[in-house]
């Protein structure tokens, strides 16, 4: 077991380096909406392998994701900011670490989920602390096109947070 004053220094160690990381400005930040997300051309499902029809159990057979969805790559590597709706996939006793980004409650549960260039799975190392299924959030991060499958969706985009806020102005 470390000495108090050893684990003392490891700590003011940690803080310093953490303080002297850049930290992304503003300015640097693309805001989001899912507007931009809703493109007319660009990548189809056959550019990332194909397409898997996500139908729900013993749902309706009319309970597809939408087929059709073009993807952009405009914002790839970008650091943005994207408000929506939080369905957690992974969370534990420290919260939500992955989750699908929708922009509209109850999307992929209640109702036929949104096509993939409306879903972002977002990925954070520090799980985010919520009670609420579809917690209103804005997330920053890194953002990525990359078609994903889930259980419930396929997904057009990944979001590695860095930031996950309330978001109350809906």
């Amino acid at each position: 077991m470390p000495k108090p004053c050893t684990a003392y220094a490891f700590i003011l160690i940690l803080l310093a380096a953490s303080s002297s990381m850049p930290a992304i400005a503003s300015e640097d930040i693309t805001e989001l909406t899912w507007d931009d997300l809703w493109v007319e051309e660009g990548l189809l499902m056959e550019d990332f392998g194909g397409w898997t029809f996500k139908s729900r159990g013993s749902l309706p057979s009319n309970f597809f994701q939408p087929p059709e969805s073009y993807l952009t790559t405009e914002y790839n590597g970008q650091h943005v900011k994207l408000d929506g709706f939080m369905l957690p996939l992974d969370m534990d006793r420290m919260g939500v670490s992955t989750f699908l980004l929708v922009p509209y409650v109850g999307a992929c549960v209640h109702v036929p989920p949104p096509p993939p260039n409306q879903l972002v799975l977002v990925r954070s190392q520090k799980p985010y602390q919520s009670d609420n299924m579809f917690a209103p959030v804005s997330v920053t991060g890194v953002f990525h096109t990359e078609m994903i499958s889930t259980d419930l969706a396929d997904v057009g985009y990944t979001l590695e947070a860095n930031k996950i806020d309330v978001f109350d102005d809906w």
